[in-house]
């Protein structure tokens, strides 16, 4: 009887340690970054993975296979994914030595020093309307994919693709989530969860409640889309209580994947943040609010294991955080450059703990946020400083093409003085956004320009157009 005792004691032991090791690893290895390199004024490679180790990522995601970093994680705990560029998507459905070819070049030319885990094929394909051939080669190059790397007995990489929450056309109550008709009722979504289903991958979404929360902030809480606060919503039909918004997004996903009969299939987030800067017309967009975020989600996804959904929560959900870096040359709105965990220097826009771990006393206190209500008031769009004036006159000669954007900077007309390029591109500029931002248009123009709330406007005959909010 007592050998019996000793003999439980010993095995439960030998379960806890394993168990604590277990946690350890996932802990570690479900919390990742997306290593976007858009910028001109980003570190090195070898810096930039110095600073990861340093950061104590998990897992690492890059937006191609480049030969240079997979090199330098060579022998590094990072794990990483690698991404089929959706230019390359058709090129490897079309035949299975392409596919081959790809895998050669840009797996085992590396694996296993460097420790690949997931190969994504496209970006967010299905949000791309206007080419929609590419749709239907995404599940045949993740196949092809699939097949060279059983081909090389390889059993620890898993094959995905990552979508955006605009293949959800419901997303309100969780419970009514269903996908878009276009992929829903073709020949598109089925066979992607079938391949997901039968590889045991998963479902790799891009969801951001900062985009839900800033489109209607005066129905959604902030402090439930930041994870903090004690308000609670239950879905009137499946019952389940939620405490923010993310998993109310995650659950919506997951309700459309049953609805199609995928009862099982996991989920991941491939990408994840909220924007620490923006323009003056970008509610939310500040470094309080990012921090907020990205260290409850950190605190989220590690704190309990497993740690799904209430829809699913019994699953682990393997989260990549956007994103490294703000990137200087991504397009857009100004949030786009802003959603990064450190500074092109390298230097942490604030402090975070990708562990989990570090209580909220020992990070250095925030900038308290001064934007997260709609800004109301006069917008210009003028020239940054120090621009470089060839770049400068190539982009006015554009905009000055389009609908009399230019009329009042010709030769005799009340902006024409004084006459600089800086001058006149300031009154191009503003003029072009005041009438196209209700298409779309925004402030940046080649990255040349920003949103400015002083009037640029030289004397009381010259009036520069502006935007009112």
């Amino acid at each position: 009887m007592f050998k019996e005792k000793i003999m439980v004691e010993i095995i439960v032991a030998i379960a806890l340690l394993s168990f604590l090791a277990f946690s350890s690893a996932s802990t570690s290895s479900i919390i990742g970054v997306n290593y976007g390199r858009l910028g001109n004024n980003l570190p090195s490679p070898y810096e930039s993975i110095e600073l990861l180790k340093n950061m104590k990522v998990g897992i690492v995601k890059l937006y191609d296979a480049n030969p240079e970093i997979l090199r330098l994680l060579s022998g590094t705990n990072l794990h990483v994914s690698i991404m089929v560029p959706n230019d390359q998507i058709s090129i490897v459905a079309s035949n299975q030595s392409s596919a081959n070819r790809w895998v050669r070049e840009n797996v085992l030319s590396y694996y296993p020093a460097t420790m690949i885990r997931y190969i994504l094929v496209g970006n967010e394909v299905l949000s791309n309307k206007d080419d929609q051939t590419v749709w239907y080669d995404l599940v045949p190059a993740m196949t092809n994919i699939r097949k060279s790397i059983d081909q090389h007995k390889i059993h620890n990489i898993k094959i995905g693709t990552p979508l955006a929450m605009d293949i959800i056309q419901t997303s309100f109550p969780p419970s009514s989530g269903e996908f878009r008709l276009d992929i829903s009722r073709n020949n598109i979504l089925i066979p992607l969860l079938r391949f997901l289903n039968w590889t045991k991958s998963y479902f790799f979404i891009d969801v951001y409640p900062y985009f839900s929360w800033s489109q209607n902030p005066s129905t959604i809480s902030l402090d439930f889309a930041l994870f903090k606060g004690v308000q609670t919503y239950t879905d009137p039909i499946s019952g389940y209580v939620y405490t923010n918004l993310l998993d109310q997004m995650l659950d919506s996903v997951v309700f459309a994947m049953q609805k199609l009969g995928f009862q099982r299939i996991r989920l991941a987030i491939a990408e994840t943040g909220w924007p620490n800067g923006g323009d003056y017309d970008e509610i939310g967009a500040n470094i309080y609010n990012a921090a907020t975020y990205n260290r409850n989600l950190v605190r989220r996804i590690t704190s309990q294991m497993p740690n799904g959904t209430p829809a699913r929560p019994e699953l682990e959900i393997l989260t990549f955080i956007f994103s490294l870096y703000n990137e200087n040359l991504k397009e857009g709105s100004g949030t786009e450059r802003h959603w990064g965990l450190l500074n092109p220097n390298g230097s942490s826009i604030y402090d975070i703990d990708l562990t989990g771990q570090a209580p909220e006393v020992e990070f250095t206190t925030l900038p308290q946020p001064t934007n997260n209500e709609p800004f109301h008031g006069r917008l210009w769009c003028v020239t940054k400083d120090n621009v470089n004036e060839v770049d400068l006159g190539q982009v006015l000669e554009f905009v000055c093409r389009r609908n009399g954007t230019c009329d009042e900077i010709y030769p005799g007309k009340s902006c024409y003085q004084p006459v600089s390029i800086v001058s006149h591109a300031n009154y191009a500029f503003s003029s072009y956004w005041a009438k196209f931002r209700e298409e779309g248009e925004k402030c940046y123009f080649n990255g040349l320009a920003d949103q400015t709330t002083i009037d640029p406007s030289h004397d009381g005959s010259c009036k520069f157009p502006y935007v009112s909010l």
